[in-house]
């Protein structure tokens, strides 16, 4: 058996690197042949994938957290070859959301590992946006709006971790203001006085349990939209997203479908897998099962 092993080293705040050596002695202790690519510089795993030679490998690895994940999808969906192998996740970054959903933890990534060795692929969903001519692929969210905002914030505090997107809701809540969005679901056009939208192909948002109903195979994405509210009551109501009983409060409104289309006024910038790529006007789809990922 052999992968592509693509690596960011400065995952998990460095501690990727440290376990590097850890990370090299697990794979050939389960007779993993690897080539090994290193990260450098945003979007560097993008261009690591779109240049690949799939056909030489049985397995590709990302190795990092969301941020890696989705640079490696993007670039594993611009690669020309027309047979292209299954995606191993090793979890070991700040953000993991999409490990979660298949009951894997940073603390974990041996099992990761042995996990990849089984070699025993399933399909999943995948998300793909549009915005301003640009198309994107995601495996995790797409938020925009209120979850968009702490997504930024959260990105200038990644050194405390997940927490981080924690100090982000509490800043950005002092500078909370509803926007005008209208939104096509399936067809169906819905105005609203907004807050946030999130686009969820899996049930977690880093560690906010944010659809808690949805599954990464069932050709659905599920979206959570949370109307006018003022601060106190987003306060109050915070601590219901850990939980997954924010889809209870009379404010916030969830829907499944296929293909989604959103205008919002003023323009929101969009937070694909805990990025900060593309605006409003956008146009999203479920490609239902259309990538394998090595699971248990």
């Amino acid at each position: 058996m052999k992968v592509l092993l693509v690596y960011n080293p400065f995952a998990g705040h460095g501690r990727a690197k440290k376990i590097l050596p850890e990370v090299e002695a697990e794979f050939t202790k389960h007779n993993i042949e690897f080539d090994l690519r290193l990260t450098d510089y945003p979007e560097h795993a993008t261009e690591i994938m779109k240049e690949a030679k799939f056909k030489t490998y049985d397995a590709i690895i990302a190795a990092g957290g969301d941020g890696t994940l989705f640079e490696v999808i993007n670039g594993y969906y611009i690669n020309s070859a027309r047979k292209k192998p299954p995606i191993g996740i090793l979890p070991i970054g700040t953000g993991n959301a999409f490990a979660r959903d298949l009951e894997l933890h940073v603390s974990k990534w041996k099992e990761a590992i042995a996990i990849i060795a089984q070699m025993k692929p399933r399909k999943v969903d995948v998300g793909k946006y549009t915005s301003h001519g640009q198309s994107y692929y995601f495996l995790n969210i797409l938020g925009l709006g209120f979850v968009a905002d702490v997504g930024k914030t959260a990105k200038k505090l990644k050194i405390f971790g997940n927490i981080s997107y924690t100090f982000g809701v509490l800043y950005q809540m002092l500078m909370l203001k509803p926007f005008k969005l209208k939104i096509e679901i399936d067809g169906e056009l819905i105005e609203r006085d907004n807050i946030f939208v999130e686009i969820s192909n899996t049930t977690y948002t880093a560690n906010f349990y944010m659809a808690p109903n949805a599954k990464i195979d069932d050709g659905l994405l599920d979206i959570t939209l949370l109307g006018k509210m003022g601060r106190i009551g987003l306060l109050k109501a915070f601590p219901k997203v850990f939980t997954g009983e924010h889809i209870h409060l009379p404010e916030v409104e969830t829907f499944t479908a296929k293909h989604i289309k959103i205008t919002t006024y003023p323009p929101k910038v969009l937070t694909p897998d805990g990025e900060l790529i593309g605006t409003t006007p956008v146009e999203i789809e479920c490609l239902h099962q259309d990538i394998e990922v090595l699971w248990k």
